[in-house]
């Protein structure tokens, strides 16, 4: 059993999500002056939100992208807000979205420092290169994750597509680290 419990904080939420219909984003421009649209730049339209505090791109190919959620919880509440929005401006979406939740990146700190040079020879799958990166690269394999560690005993853990995921990886990780001997710990 670990010496001490993970903080964990979920830092982005990625989702996609599709209306199965093409958009006209140049209509969305005309009825939200605020969104961001520069379609020699890039083809989305950037749709921000305040509250749950996201930017989602949307495509005239009716898909949408949405970062910034904290949560999977307010990622799908930002598609469907979004979604709700353009209605109710006399945009035509017929259908609802269907959202996946494509990313969660979480940060966490383990109450102790790592012994990285160490960590690096014992940790299957890892990567350590401090002349390039402090970090050392860890590639879980349950839950699929890639976990950034550094010698503050800081993380940050990438590549979950569920919460849960995220605290497995992190638990799982703390609780290698700890029967491996690589946390240090100062009384």
């Amino acid at each position: 059993m670990p010496q001490t419990k993970p903080m964990v904080s979920i830092e982005n939420v990625v989702a996609s999500a599709t209306v199965n219909q093409t958009i006209n984003l140049n209509l969305i421009t005309q009825i939200f002056p605020d969104v961001e649209y520069h379609p020699d730049q890039f083809p989305g339209l950037v749709f921000r939100l305040k509250a749950p505090k996201t930017a989602t791109l949307i495509f005239s190919s009716g898909k949408m992208v949405c970062t910034g959620a904290k949560s999977e919880e307010q990622a799908i509440k930002a598609v469907r807000s979004v979604v709700q929005k353009l209605r109710k401006g006399g945009i035509p979406v017929e259908n609802d979205p269907i959202i996946e939740i494509q990313n969660i990146v979480a940060s966490a700190s383990l109450g102790g420092k790592i012994h990285l040079e160490l960590a690096a020879r014992i940790l299957p799958r890892s990567m350590y290169e401090p002349e390039q990166f402090p970090g050392l690269i860890h590639r879980m394999l349950d839950p699929k994750t890639v976990i950034l560690l550094f010698a503050s005993g800081k993380l940050v853990c990438t590549g979950a597509k569920k919460e849960t995921e995220v605290y497995r990886a992190v638990t799982n990780l703390h609780t290698l680290l700890e029967e491996k001997n690589l946390m240090i710990y100062e009384s």
